[in-house]
C-alpha cells in the first residue's frame, strides 16, 4: 500500500472528510487528494507530521509508508546507517559478536 492510499484507509475509518483533514492540516484538498490517489509524491515532513497527528498514528509509521526517514535519523544518518549493517551482520551471522 502506497502513501496515499494508507493515509486515505486511515482517514476514513476515523470518518474524517477530505475537506476537513486538508483544513486541519493547513494545505488545499486539491492537492491532499492528488497525494491519495498516488498523483503527488509524498508531502514534505511537516506535512507528514501534520497528518500523522491527526490520524493518531506513529510518525515512524507513516514516514516509512512514504519511503522516507524520520527528521531525527534523517539529522544523523551516520549512526542510523552503521546500526543497520551492524543489525543486517547480526542476523546473517547469529554467532558473530557486534
Amino acid at each position: 500500500m502506497n502513501f496515499g492510499e494508507f493515509i486515505r484507509q486511515r482517514r476514513n475509518e476515523l470518518n474524517i472528510g477530505l475537506n476537513d483533514f486538508a483544513e486541519r492540516i493547513g494545505i488545499s484538498a486539491a492537492y491532499w487528494s492528488r497525494i491519495e490517489r498516488g498523483r503527488e509524491k509524498p508531502p514534505r515532513d511537516e506535512l507528514i507530521e501534520k497528518a500523522a497527528a491527526v490520524l493518531g498514528l506513529r510518525l515512524d509509521e507513516l514516514f516509512v509508508s512514504a519511503a522516507r526517514l524520520p527528521p531525527d535519523m534523517q539529522r544523523d544518518l551516520p549512526r542510523v546507517v552503521s546500526a543497520y549493517r551492524r543489525m543486517r551482520a547480526a542476523k546473517a551471522d547469529p554467532g558473530r559478536q557486534v
